[in-house]
């Protein structure tokens, strides 16, 4: 179940939007804003400002080093918040020590937010509102699940996993009463010692929880669709939660490079592209 084919399908129609609003005068923007210098994090904003180059958007890239203040990062949001040739950004997630993740996104103007995690635009999800940004990667999830036909309206999906960026939107995302959802939820972390029950009956298993290789064949029901959400760096090697192993029994299966994290792109910017279709529909 790669990702690369779901996200060439948004990354066609994304550069086809940017074309049009070019074609009205009005370039598409997108910032990142990375705060320290962990390796793993450079190389995801790097991949977003190679995205960008091909799509047609212009890209802003902001660091703040890790010496630096939260007062500095959070001048820098407003900044950009103010920066009328910016429709979306990010703060690049995690965030050293010393920095709060939770109150910059606060900060962010929610009409800005590229990555649909600021608490206004979480609200709107929970409350099944279209039209605002959602998050970026279970909105790549939902698109895999789309494209490979995997049926998810009443389905048993077990996420292993509560983070706020992958975990919890993605619980609620899926019990949404819409198309591509609609399912029975449930949410496990590794603080359920018997957390395996629950991923053996599951027809959809999601690993969220950034614990390499957590998820084997040995916790997942035969013919289930298994997907590798979180990813854990050790050195310069990336490992998805989910063991390469499970490929035997699931009948679908994310790779351990090339699943989720390409979709995941691939949403950040549909959202950046919608930001500006929705500002100049406001003038």
């Amino acid at each position: 179940m790669a990702g690369a084919p779901v996200a060439e399908a948004v990354l066609a129609d994304v550069t086809e939007r940017v074309a049009k609003l070019a074609a009205q005068g009005r370039a598409v923007g997108l910032a990142t804003v990375l705060v320290g210098d962990d390796p793993a994090s450079a190389g995801y904003v790097a991949k977003k400002h190679e995205a960008c180059e091909r799509v047609g958007i212009v890209s802003v890239d902001v660091r703040i080093s890790a010496d630096q203040s939260q007062a500095d990062l959070l001048t820098a949001l407003r900044q950009l918040n103010a920066d009328p040739a910016v429709d979306g950004y990010i703060v690049q997630h995690p965030v050293p020590p010393g920095f709060d993740f939770n109150q910059a996104v606060a900060a962010m103007d929610p009409a800005k937010d590229a990555d649909g995690l600021h608490p206004t635009n979480l609200g709107l999800l929970a409350l099944g509102e279209a039209g605002s940004p959602r998050p970026c990667t279970p909105l790549g999830i939902q698109a895999m699940l789309q494209h490979y036909g995997i049926e998810v309206a009443g389905q048993d999906v077990v996420i292993v996993g509560r983070g706020p960026t992958l975990g919890r939107p993605l619980s609620v995302l899926l019990s949404l009463k819409e198309p591509g959802a609609n399912a029975a939820v449930t949410v496990v972390h590794t603080g359920v010692p018997d957390w395996a029950d629950f991923t053996r009956r599951a027809d959809i298993v999601v690993g969220a929880a950034g614990s390499p290789n957590m998820i084997g064949p040995d916790v997942i029901r035969p013919g289930s669709a298994v997907i590798g959400g979180g990813l854990t760096w050790e050195g310069r090697k990336a490992f998805s939660d989910v063991d390469e192993s499970c490929a035997k029994v699931a009948g679908w299966v994310t790779p351990r490079l090339g699943g989720v994290g390409v979709t995941t792109v691939a949403m950040l910017l549909r959202n950046t592209v919608a930001a500006a279709e929705r500002k100049a529909t406001l003038g």
